[in-house]
């Protein structure tokens, strides 16, 4: 069942084009994404997927369920990224610890909007209120990395003082976050009136800009592929250990609330997911002794690829089997 699963996710076609991207660097074609429209793809997925969440928040009425999700989003972004730093600084230094786990204790957008489209070939729904618990998963992860780097820094030598208003400001205003945000809120403002008028764009050309966008992906999954000889073999064991802790804690949490299977899912695929846009954004401004060639190449060229073509139909069949 499992096999099956996988299978017809690989042959998803923005998964396919993952691999075509991956085969742009392996074969040398002179095939290249504008960095224009690079851009372009993630603010489109993130104002998409933040404008049909807020119109499914309008629908769908505020339960104890979603106050126990949204909870338990708030749980997962606060404590991953501290026990994730302790067990990254066994081998890594501190700040590269430090920024590492905020990519896992954050989320990865692009692996959510992947398992959405993964239900949505099943015919199975998710609640629009999950979009509102992913928002609110990446902004933590950042303030407390940051957080442990500087007080590794004071517990050292005495310096490192944390310039609140500019990390807050980062994690309540960033870019990913505003656009987000934002668009889930206008979502809800304008309910079914917005959503008809916006249906066309956000819907419609949905799966042709995340296709185009996992062939950029692909083509930088596949530059990074060499400097996996950099992070060594202790990193890639930590970042399938982290994603499996990571995803037995979002599956526990799941049984508990008991989660609508569909919302189980991309719980879960939110939890085991790491951050390659908003995290290292931050990191290269706020931690810039920490080495991007580590926590952009674990988060995009190990747990990326790892989620997307086996995590997802795995994760599904154990929420099936725990429900």
């Amino acid at each position: 069942m499992v096999d099956s699963a996988i299978i017809q996710n690989i042959l998803n076609p923005p998964v396919l084009f993952f691999f075509l991207g991956m085969g742009v660097i392996i074969f040398k074609s002179d095939l290249v994404i504008p960095e224009a429209l690079s851009k372009f793809f993630s603010m489109y997925l993130l104002f998409a997927i933040g404008f049909k969440g807020g119109h499914e928040l309008f629908k769908t009425p505020f339960s104890s369920e979603h106050a126990l999700t949204l909870l338990a989003c708030s749980i997962m972004a606060t404590l991953v990224p501290i026990y994730a730093y302790y067990i990254l600084k066994v081998k890594l230094e501190k700040h590269n610890a430090a920024a590492l786990a905020g990519s896992f204790g954050s989320i990865s957008a692009v692996t959510f909007v992947t398992a959405g489209a993964y239900l949505h070939n099943l015919n199975i729904e998710y609640g629009g209120f999950i979009v509102a618990g992913m928002a609110l998963m990446e902004s933590p992860a950042i303030v407390i990395a940051v957080i442990l780097d500087r007080l590794s820094k004071n517990k050292s030598n005495g310096g490192g003082s944390i310039n609140w208003k500019a990390l807050l400001h980062e994690a309540l205003f960033g870019s990913s976050i505003y656009l987000l945000v934002g668009a889930l809120i206008v979502g809800y403002l304008t309910g079914d009136s917005g959503w008809n008028a916006e249906k066309p764009f956000t819907e419609d050309l949905f799966k042709g800009i995340l296709t185009f966008f996992l062939l950029d992906m692909g083509i930088s999954a596949a530059k990074r592929f060499k400097e996996l000889t950099h992070v060594g073999f202790f990193l890639i064991a930590a970042a399938i250990l982290l994603m499996v802790i990571n995803a037995s804690v979002g599956l526990l949490l799941t049984k508990a609330i008991h989660m609508p299977e569909g919302d189980a899912l991309m719980f879960v695929v939110l939890c085991a997911s790491a951050s390659y846009i908003a995290v290292p954004a931050a990191m290269k401004d706020m931690i810039p002794e920490a080495n991007p060639s580590i926590y952009l190449t674990v988060a995009l060229s190990i747990v990326f690829p790892i989620n997307i073509i086996l995590g997802i139909p795995l994760y599904h069949y154990l929420v099936k089997a725990i429900m």
